[in-house]
Order: C-alpha cells, then sequence, then structure tokens
C-alpha cells in the first residue's frame, strides 16, 4: 500500500514535467496544429489533474497512520475519474505514436525537442517515455492491487473491498486494451480499403467497428478436374481475406487487390476433396450478387489446407447464428 502511494507520488512529478515542460512549451505547440496538439497530448493534463487528487487522498490516509490499514476504498472511489481519463488517453497511444514518427522528421521540431529533453527535470527521459507513462501507470496499479490481495488474509476485513478494487481496475484496463485492439483493427481496414479496387463486383463498404481480420493468404484457384493430384491444371493465383463477418477473394497485382467475389462468412462453405489432399472446395452459396459460385483452391501443403477450411468452417458456424446475415453492404455499415 505504501509503494502504491510513493509510486503516484513519483507517476505524478512526470506528469508535471510532461504537461509543464512539453505539452505548455510555446516553441513546440507554435509548429502543431490543434488536431496535432490533441493527437500528441490528449488529455494528459486531466490525467495529471486525476492522479493530483488521487494522491491527495492518499496521503491524506498516510497522514491519518502512517501504518496505512487499507487504500482500496480510495481507489474504488476514483475508479470513475480512472475510466474517464484513462480510457481515452490509451486508445489514443497508436495514433500518438503515429504523430510522434511524423514530426521527428521535421527538423525544426527534433531541434526543440531536443533542447527540452536535454532540461534536467527530465533526467535523460525523452518525450516518449512520457508520454507512455499513463499507460504504464493504470496497469502497475492493477498489479500492485493484486498484489495487495495476496499478501491480505481471507479473514481480514478489508479483503472484499481490494477484491473489488481489482476488479474495477482490471475492468478499466481491459476496456482500454479492447480499445487499443478496435482502433489497430479500424485502421487495418482502412489501409485495406485504399488498396482495394471493386472494378467486376458492387462496391463494398469495408470498414466497421465491428469487422476484424482472421485470415488472410495466396491460394492458387485450379481450373479442370476436382483433384489435387492431377498435373496439367491450369491455375491462377488467388489472394483470401477472411474477416469475421465475409470472405472476400481478389487478384493482387502490384500491391493491390483487384476484387472477384465476396460473400457472408454463413454463406461460404469449404470442403475437403479428399485425406491428406492440398486442395478444397470454396463454396459461395450467396455471393456479392446473390449467385452461387465455387472455386476449387490449391494450398501450398496441407497444414495450410486444413488451417483454411478449419476457420471457415468456424466462422460459418459464427456468422450462421448472428441475425445480420445478408450480404454487407452500406445499411448495415
Amino acid at each position: 500500500m505504501f509503494e502504491v502511494i510513493t509510486s503516484e507520488a513519483s507517476y505524478l512529478h512526470s506528469l508535471t514535467v510532461a504537461v509543464n515542460l512539453f505539452s505548455k512549451c510555446p516553441d513546440l505547440l507554435d509548429m502543431l496544429t490543434p488536431t496535432d496538439r490533441h493527437t500528441l497530448f490528449s488529455n494528459l493534463q486531466e490525467v495529471k489533474d486525476t492522479s493530483e487528487r488521487f494522491l491527495l487522498d492518499l496521503e491524506e490516509r498516510l497522514e491519518e497512520n502512517i501504518f496505512v490499514r487499507d487504500i482500496s476504498d480510495i481507489v474504488l472511489r476514483h475508479c470513475t475519474d480512472f475510466r474517464r481519463v484513462y480510457t481515452p488517453y490509451v486508445t489514443n497511444q497508436m495514433y500518438q505514436e503515429k504523430m510522434m514518427q511524423q514530426l521527428v522528421l521535421n527538423e525544426e521540431f527534433v531541434q526543440v525537442l531536443k533542447k527540452l529533453e536535454e532540461q534536467p527535470m527530465c533526467q535523460r527521459q525523452l518525450l516518449k517515455s512520457f508520454l507512455i507513462l499513463p499507460f504504464q501507470r493504470i496497469t502497475r496499479l492493477k498489479i500492485l492491487l493484486e498484489n495487495i490481495l495476496t499478501l491480505t488474509s481471507p479473514e481480514c476485513p478489508m479483503t472484499a473491498s481490494v477484491r473489488k478494487a481489482v476488479e474495477a481496475i482490471g475492468e478499466i484496463v481491459h476496456e482500454c486494451n479492447e480499445n487499443v485492439k478496435t482502433m489497430r483493427q479500424i485502421e487495418e481496414l482502412v489501409s485495406l480499403e485504399k488498396q482495394l479496387e471493386f472494378a467486376s463486383t458492387k462496391s463494398l463498404p469495408l470498414i466497421s467497428q465491428t469487422r476484424f481480420l482472421v485470415k488472410e493468404g495466396e491460394l492458387n484457384e485450379i481450373s479442370g478436374p476436382e483433384s489435387g493430384h492431377q498435373t496439367g491444371n491450369a491455375t491462377k493465383s488467388i489472394h483470401l481475406h477472411l474477416f469475421n463477418d465475409f470472405l472476400l477473394l481478389s487478384r493482387k497485382d502490384d500491391g493491390r487487390f483487384s476484387v472477384l467475389d465476396y460473400a457472408r462468412t454463413s454463406k461460404v462453405r469449404a470442403d475437403c476433396l479428399e485425406p491428406h489432399s492440398l486442395v478444397f472446395i470454396l463454396c459461395l452459396s450467396e455471393n456479392h450478387n446473390g449467385t452461387s459460385r465455387k472455386f476449387i483452391m490449391g494450398a501450398g501443403n496441407e497444414c495450410e489446407m486444413q488451417e483454411w477450411v478449419a476457420a471457415i468452417s468456424t466462422l460459418r458456424r459464427a456468422e450462421s447464428e448472428s441475425p445480420n446475415k445478408g450480404i454487407p453492404g452500406n445499411a448495415e455499415h
């Protein structure tokens, strides 16, 4: 419990340096647009203010009795504020990193930043180190509370309160992690959408908060008898993007994907032709224009073939139970 208090004091000191030295530096701010400032520093001031209030309550408890009996009630009291400030800050972290990567290409920015980082109060710490502190702190707080719970006797009156504090902070950490995961998935979709060309199919709105890429890879589309052991069959490379709700087939050329077809995973079936075969049949019972289509797909090895069949089959079952079973379209996303 004493470590929670001392580490919070150290954390607040570092946040104060980050806010006062960096986020309020006129020379630094002059080179940033309002949007860039928000992306780089996010709600760091609010994070600092929240830490300050939390530490004040912790220190008051310490002043009451140097042998601190419990701090879990204080943690629980501040959880609403923790969620309010840490969730958006951590969620923004990916964009913060990208912004830093762009800014360090600016020589003038780098020179100003270097002078600030050389200040004695920074103790040789870089701006990047200060910006990642909130993410590290909320995670560390959870670990410290877990340690307190481990060292607390089950018969102790404060055990229930400590357990609630662990669960409450754990929920915030989980929410932060899930938001980061969602944002990365959306960024992945945004990047992929820029590479797609819908020349022969209806366009598909790819970006959705509930959509994520499960598996992708290059396979061979086989023309001819349905057997992977016969020679002479013509093959063409075909790229598969398997999302949690639909499958997209395309040809890859110069880093771009020309879309051939797509269908809901509930309308896609993958069947092995025979044991130990490298070939499977990919059936789209209802594709982008509502018709059925069949592909004979060849994999590089048996393991790869089995992975595709298993992934498609698993998602088919899951999507079949979903209430939205139509082709993904503008109305749904």
